[in-house]
């Protein structure tokens, strides 16, 4: 008898449980679709060709995004080939190679310190570089290398735990076959671990786009004037801190006009960097089923 009702009590449990886990969800989805609508709604439909192509005006209204929204892929794309290997490689190395220890285990603490330090200390420490110490000013070089220093953090502790999710026994077979430490990482613990990978690149990502601390105190608020500048000692005014700039600083009467369309454009752009980067990974695993 006793048997029978603690049964019922942890059926009971359980359906309980998983109703509060659904609510949760489904609370969270409607959380999202409501920012996206009340993001989306304000800009989409008012977004032409021309806007992303013209270049902002100072005082005059009809301003456009051309240079900034350039500028956010070209430090975006400059900060991500300097971040991915790097980060990617010290992820390996505290996973495969680095030996168990108090040193392995604080440089792991210290990784996570630093991927919780907020953006303006990195933004500081750009300034430190590249405008004290080396002198080179406001530049797109200084926001995407200062970017990339906020993105190690997250994508080495991401990929170490994306290395050490992959089964054991994947390195045994591995090994078995004859393969070299290198070979099994190369040709099987990366593969095993790229969808873990991929998302720490998607996160280190969207979170570059849409960084403005970092650039405002590194890269400016202004760009050259020019669509197609890839000088990188220009300065590098980015699209997150051009909606920033034109919500709080602007002086032109369709301020708020420009702000509600570029915000519409960098949340498009934003999910469109996480579809690019999974869009591989989609075909991969219909090739592998």
């Amino acid at each position: 008898m006793n048997s029978k009702r603690h049964n019922r009590s942890v059926r009971a449990l359980n359906r309980a449980a998983t109703a509060g886990f659904w609510l949760l969800g489904l609370v969270l989805m409607a959380l999202i679709l409501w920012l996206l609508v009340t993001i989306l709604k304000n800009g989409l439909f008012r977004i032409d060709f021309s806007f992303l192509t013209r270049v902002p005006e100072e005082l005059d209204t009809g301003g456009g995004i051309g240079p900034v929204l350039f500028n956010s892929f070209y430090i975006l794309i400059l900060s991500l080939i300097i971040s991915i290997p790097i980060g990617i490689g010290a992820g390996v190395y505290l996973a495969e190679y680095a030996p168990q220890g108090k040193l392995t285990e604080f440089l792991r603490i210290c990784v996570e310190g630093l991927a919780s330090v907020p953006s303006i200390v990195f933004g500081l420490l750009g300034i430190a570089i590249f405008v004290e110490a080396f002198g080179i000013g406001l530049t797109v070089l200084g926001g995407a290398v200062t970017l990339a220093f906020l993105n190690l953090p997250v994508l080495t502790r991401v990929t170490e735990e994306a290395v050490r999710a992959v089964p054991e026994e994947y390195r045994n077979a591995a090994y078995a076959l004859g393969s070299t430490k290198f070979q099994c990482i190369w040709r099987v613990v990366l593969p095993a671990a790229l969808s873990g990978i991929v998302t720490g690149i998607c996160l280190t990502a969207g979170r570059a786009f849409g960084e403005s601390a970092v650039i405002i105190l590194t890269a400016g608020l202004s760009t050259s004037g020019k669509m197609w500048d890839f000088n990188l000692f220009s300065p590098g005014e980015t699209l997150a801190v051009h909606l920033w700039y034109v919500q709080s600083e602007a002086l032109v009467e369709d301020a708020r006009d420009i702000a509600d369309k570029s915000a519409a454009v960098l949340v498009i752009v934003v999910l469109l960097l996480n579809m690019l980067f999974r869009i591989p990974l989609w075909f991969r695993s219909r090739r592998l089923r």
